[in-house]
Formats: structure tokens, sequence, C-alpha cells
């Protein structure tokens, strides 16, 4: 027995296993590499979340299992732990620094995506726009209710959407007590945009990125600004190419599975 039938044990009450293994496996892979690269956070891949979860409740089952298992009854049981809790914390690292980074850039930019969600629920404007002033004015106040509808998040998961939602509260809160109460009612929001000088800030989407084409062409969309009034095609990417373009010429690319980041 070698290692990919390790491995593939793991699976064997999947039908669609050893190969869907791998190719979640370098979904995920992929999935992390674009998330560390990109500043802004990327849609919550749930279907490929919740079978990476159920492989790892699985082989951690089967770990207990083998672990319970005497030694002198399989030579080779040593060899089979020792391979299968190295894939499972493999497996573990990629999903933690998954998480971590997006809660990273979840908690850097909260009133952004609290924003982005709250529209996505509502056909008004977000409430950082729509609520008035008035004189019994907190800080929380300016925090955007979620969704009613919890799949209405994107690009976060419905339990990141509740956390962001909860931490922001605290966060505002805590600032209230600490000095904005003692502010005019009008200066207390923390969404506040007199002047034309939004307080929000959001992920920077003109970053460049190296990528990688994964299809016969692709075309690097050119989006309006810097001068250019509507948004144009670029110059073509062929498969193979790797290149270090904006993100936001390549973004639509990207959802499409056309070109990977590297």
């Amino acid at each position: 027995m070698d290692i990919d039938d390790i491995l593939a044990s793991v699976d064997r009450h999947d039908a669609s296993s050893p190969e869907s293994t791998a190719l979640d496996y370098q979904l995920l892979t992929r999935s992390w590499v674009a998330e560390r690269a990109v500043s802004e956070v990327l849609p919550w891949p749930g279907p490929l979340m919740e079978r990476v979860m159920e492989r790892i409740r699985r082989q951690i089952e089967i770990i207990e299992d083998l672990a319970s298992t005497p030694a002198n009854n399989n030579p080779t049981l040593n060899l089979k732990l020792s391979i299968l809790q190295t894939d499972l914390s493999r497996t573990q690292y990629l999903v933690r620094s998954l998480l971590r980074q997006r809660l990273a850039k979840l908690t850097k930019y909260s009133m952004h995506y609290l924003l982005v969600i709250s529209a996505q629920g509502s056909n008004s404007q977000p409430q950082s726009q729509s609520q008035p002033n008035s004189q019994h004015q907190q800080p929380e106040d300016s925090v955007p209710p979620l969704p009613t509808d919890p799949s209405q998040t994107t690009p976060l998961s419905s339990q990141e959407a509740v956390f962001l939602n909860s931490h922001q509260r605290l966060l505002a809160t805590h600032y209230g007590s600490s000095f904005l109460n003692s502010f005019p009612p009008q200066l207390r929001r923390l969404d506040d945009n007199a002047g034309g000088t939004s307080m929000i800030q959001g992920p920077e989407t003109k970053e460049a990125v190296f990528v990688r084409c994964l299809v016969d062409e692709v075309r690097v969309i050119v989006p309006p600004g810097d001068g250019i009034e509507e948004e144009m095609e670029g110059v073509t990417m062929r498969m193979g190419d790797v290149w270090v373009v904006r993100w936001e010429g390549v973004k639509k690319a990207w959802e499409k599975g056309e070109v990977e980041v590297l």
C-alpha cells in the first residue's frame, strides 16, 4: 500500500474519490493563495469549504479509530497514522490561514463590507446616507443592519456577516464610551462623509497581482477612471502566460476561472 492508497482510504465512502479529493485540495490551495495576494475579501467558497470540512471530520474519526487499534495486529499502523496526521495537518493549516486572512481584511474594512451586504438586502439607500442626524445619535447607530436573508451576504459567509456586525457594534460602543460621546451629535457617526470625504476605508482594487492564464486567451479589462470614461478591453493574455496586472483588470476573469492568482 502506497501513500496515495492510504490517503484515498479516508474517502472510501465518497464515490468521486480520490479525484474529487485532489481537485478540492487544489481549489482550496488556489483560494488560499488568492486570498493572501488580493486586498479585498473574495467570495466565500461555501460548497468547497463544506466538502473540505466534512473530509477533515471523517479523517479525524479514522485517525482516532486507528489510534485505538493495537499496533501488534497491524505492522504498518504507525506509518498509516503518521501519513494521515501529516495530511490532516496540511489541510488544517490551509483552512486556518485562509480564515485568518479573511478575518484580517474584514476587521480592517469592517464598515465597508457591512455597507456592501446591507445594500444587498435592501433596495433603498444604505443607512449611512439615509439616516438623519439627531440629538441622541450614538456611534453604534451608524452600524448598518444585516440583511434579513442570510444568503444575501456575498462576498461573506453568513457566519462572517454576523461576526462582523457584532465586532463593529462592540467597537462603536467602545469608541463612544471612550471619546465620541463627548463630541457633538453630528460628529459621532463612524460613516460620516461630510465635505465629500468618506470616513469609510475600502480595499485597494488597483493593486498589482501576479496571474497565470488558464484558457486560450483572456482580455485584460481597463475599468473607467484615470482619464478613461468607460470600460474597455486591453491587451490579451494567452494560455500559460504569467503577467503582473491590476487586480481590477482581471477580477472578472478570475471569477470565471480563466486565470489564477499566484
